[in-house]
C-alpha cells in the first residue's frame, strides 16, 4: 500500500468545514464511498473519501450531524466528480441528498476507450496504470465499527488518492487522443437521477422466479413485490428479510384464500404472519382479480437466416477493423448478440449510443445502408463508401 501520501481524517464539523474550503476552487475531485447495506434497505453510508493532487481526506459521517460543506461540493456543478464504477456512490448520495452528483467521470467506463477491459476492476486498473498491487485485506471489513483501525483509514484513503493518479493519467490519453468527448453521453446517463429511484411499481422485475409466473400469479406477484418494497423503505430493512423471493413465488402461484392456507407456505417467518398475514390474504385476493403488467418486451431473438447471418459475419469483420485502427479489443465495441439485433433492424442498439457511435456505430449503419462495404487490396482489410 501507498504510505507516503498524507490524509486527514474528518470527525469534526470545524474540521469539515476547513477541508471543504480548501476544495473550493478545485477543478475535479476524486471520490469514493465505504457503506453497508446487510441489514438495511437503503445503504448506510460510513466512510467519504475525498482527494485531489495534494489533498486527501477520509470524512466520517458517523461522527458528524451535518454533511451540507462536503455536499454542496458534491453538487457544484463547477466541480467535476471522478470515481470508478461510480453508480453505487451515486445511489448512496442520491438516497442520502435526494439529488445525484454532476457533472461525473467514471475511470470504469472511459478506461476502454484506452484498450482496457469492459468493465475492468479497480484493483486491475490501478495495476495496470500504476503498477501497484492493492491490498484487499480490508474488502470486506464492517465500516460502520469505530473506530476504524488506523489500517482501514489508510487502506480507504489509498483509493481515492490513486483514483487521482488514474485520472489524469486516463485523462490526458484520452485528450491526446481526441476521445474526451465520446464519454459525454454515457456520464449524462450516469448523473441521471432516474437511474437511481426504482420505484415500487417495477419491484417485480427483480424477483427471482418471476418471469415463470402468468395470468392471476403474476398479477398477485406483481402486487406482492411493491407491497414488500414499500414496507422494506418504512422499515428501512432488506427486502429479503420481509418475504424471500421464493415465498412470494409460491404465494403467487398457490394463491392461498385463507391465513391457515398461507401459513402453510414454506418460508414465511411467524412474526410476518402475526403482523400482516390478513393483509397478505387480502391482497392476494384482490391482485388475482387484476390483468398483470406485461412483461417488457426485451425482443425475441428471432433465428437469423442463412444470409442474415453472413451479414453478423461482415458486420464483425468491419468491428475487428475499427479496434485494430483504434487500438481496442473488438469485444470491447460490440458482441455478436448486438450485431444480430442490429442486422435484424435494432435500432435502439447500444451501439449507436455514447461512444460507440462515432467509433464504430457510424460505420455499421453506412454498411447496412449500402453506403460502405469492405474490399481486400494488398492482404489488408479496407473500408470503402459508397
Amino acid at each position: 500500500m501507498n504510505s507516503a501520501v498524507p490524509f486527514d481524517y474528518i470527525d469534526t464539523p470545524a474540521a469539515l468545514v476547513a477541508f471543504c474550503e480548501q476544495l473550493a476552487s478545485a477543478p475535479w475531485i476524486a471520490l469514493d464511498t465505504e457503506f453497508l447495506r446487510e441489514k438495511t434497505y437503503y445503504p448506510k453510508l460510513c466512510l467519504l473519501q475525498v482527494a485531489t493532487p495534494g489533498l486527501a481526506a477520509c470524512i466520517d459521517p458517523l461522527a458528524l450531524d451535518d454533511l451540507t460543506p462536503i455536499l454542496d461540493l458534491l453538487f457544484n456543478e463547477k466541480i467535476i466528480k471522478v470515481m470508478h464504477a461510480g453508480r453505487q456512490d451515486m445511489e448512496i448520495i442520491y438516497h442520502l441528498a435526494g439529488r445525484v452528483p454532476a457533472p461525473v467521470f467514471d475511470t470504469q467506463v472511459a478506461a476502454p476507450l484506452l484498450g482496457y477491459p469492459d468493465q475492468v476492476g479497480y484493483g486491475n486498473l490501478v495495476k495496470s496504470v500504476l503498477g501497484i498491487a492493492l491490498d484487499k485485506l480490508h474488502t470486506r471489513d464492517d465500516w460502520s465499527l469505530r473506530p476504524l483501525t488506523p489500517a482501514q483509514a489508510r487502506y480507504a484513503a489509498d483509493d481515492v488518492i490513486y483514483l487521482v493518479e488514474i485520472y489524469q493519467d486516463l485523462h490526458k490519453r484520452l485528450e491526446q487522443l481526441g476521445r474526451l468527448d465520446w464519454l459525454a453521453a454515457d456520464f449524462r446517463q450516469l448523473a441521471d437521477p432516474a437511474l437511481y429511484e426504482n420505484p415500487p411499481s417495477q419491484a417485480w422485475l427483480k424477483v427471482k422466479g418471476g418471469n415463470r409466473l402468468h395470468g392471476a400469479s403474476l398479477a398477485v406477484l406483481q402486487a406482492l413485490a411493491e407491497w414488500r418494497e414499500q414496507l422494506s423503505r418504512e422499515r428501512d430493512r432488506p427486502k429479503g428479510w420481509l418475504l424471500r423471493d421464493d415465498a412470494m413465488v409460491d404465494i403467487a402461484r398457490h394463491r392461498p384464500a385463507t391465513l391457515d392456507a398461507l401459513k402453510r407456505i414454506r418460508g414465511l417467518n411467524e412474526r410476518l404472519l402475526e403482523r400482516s398475514g390478513n393483509d397478505l390474504v387480502e391482497l392476494v385476493r384482490a391482485a388475482a382479480q387484476n390483468k398483470p403488467v406485461p412483461f417488457p418486451d426485451k425482443g425475441v431473438r428471432t433465428p437469423l437466416t442463412a444470409s442474415q447471418d453472413a451479414v453478423v459475419d461482415t458486420l464483425m469483420a468491419l468491428v475487428r477493423l475499427s479496434a485494430a485502427e483504434n487500438d481496442l479489443s473488438p469485444a470491447v465495441l460490440a458482441n455478436r448478440k448486438q450485431l444480430e439485433q442490429l442486422a435484424l433492424g435494432n435500432r435502439n442498439s447500444p451501439l449507436l449510443q455514447g461512444w460507440r457511435k462515432p467509433l464504430v456505430g457510424d460505420r455499421l449503419s453506412a454498411m447496412l445502408a449500402g453506403d460502405m462495404s469492405l474490399k481486400v487490396s494488398d492482404g489488408e482489410l479496407q473500408t470503402v463508401s459508397g
